[in-house]
């Protein structure tokens, strides 16, 4: 029955044999199936895992940026009107509120990258042809490099001209 079903919505021999085992012996993770198919991947529920882990690494980091530039934004919003308070000629944000949006906007990209990767590695761990990031990796180390000599450089600005 398993058999003809699953043939007629297109579903991998492998699968299909793994599913009447698991129908007919109650296999499952921790039983085991004499039955399961030699090719597919032993360690598949590990690297699902793994991948899920990885997700949630992005979106640490997603979350951690945008909280960052969150507070540089608002700690120059914070100082202009601490100097208002004070009945001195507030200077406006400047950059400093500039590099906060990109810190925002780059915690997001962050997400959303992590997303993307989490569901391209999860079709490449189901088809078992697993690639590893090669964009990814390479366009988050320039871009946060980036930002880090841009912020060097703002820094250095501020202690030479202000």
């Amino acid at each position: 029955m398993i058999e003809s079903v699953g043939q007629r919505h297109g579903i991998p021999a492998d699968l299909i044999k793994m599913a009447s085992c698991a129908s007919t012996e109650g296999c499952g993770i921790i039983t085991g199936c004499s039955k399961m198919p030699d090719n597919l991947n032993p360690n598949r529920a590990r690297d699902h895992l793994a991948n899920e882990r990885t997700f949630l690494a992005w979106l640490r980091t997603g979350v951690a940026t945008i909280v960052f530039g969150f507070a540089v934004g608002r700690f120059s919003i914070a100082l202009q009107e601490f100097a208002q308070f004070q009945g001195k000629s507030a200077p406006t944000p400047g950059l400093t509120a500039w590099l906060g949006l990109v810190a925002i906007i780059a915690g997001v990209l962050a997400i959303l990258a992590g997303h993307m990767r989490y569901h391209q590695t999860r079709e490449q761990i189901e088809r078992g042809t697993f690639e590893p990031a090669r964009f990814t990796i390479d366009a988050s180390a320039l871009l946060l490099a980036a930002f880090g000599i841009l912020l060097a450089v703002y820094l250095l600005w501020i202690k030479l001209y202000a």
